[in-house]
């Protein structure tokens, strides 16, 4: 398979290897794909649940219950931290 990269796709990708993280880019598209492809795992392990939330969420906000950004954003990374957390156990 062929992949054409964009000047601004190959400068960052260059980056992440000038990082040192990585050895080339072969490591950093093996690393992307690995996390995009866990993502999408989650996402559809969880779908049920994320729906259950968009609704009791846009029903919250009908009746006028919102919460501001910044909370918003405090939850998020909260939520995201004990993910990553629970995932790095397994």
């Amino acid at each position: 398979m062929t992949v054409t990269l964009s000047p601004d796709q190959e400068r960052r990708l260059a980056d992440v290897v000038r990082s040192g993280a990585y050895q080339n880019a072969e490591e950093v598209l093996d690393r992307a794909l690995e996390m995009l492809l866990t993502q999408e795992e989650w996402l559809a392990e969880n779908r049920d649940q994320i729906a259950a939330a968009i609704e009791l969420g846009f029903a919250e906000a009908e009746r006028g219950e919102l919460i501001d950004g910044d909370e918003v954003r405090s939850r998020m990374t909260a939520r995201k931290n004990a993910w990553m957390a629970e995932k790095r156990l397994a």
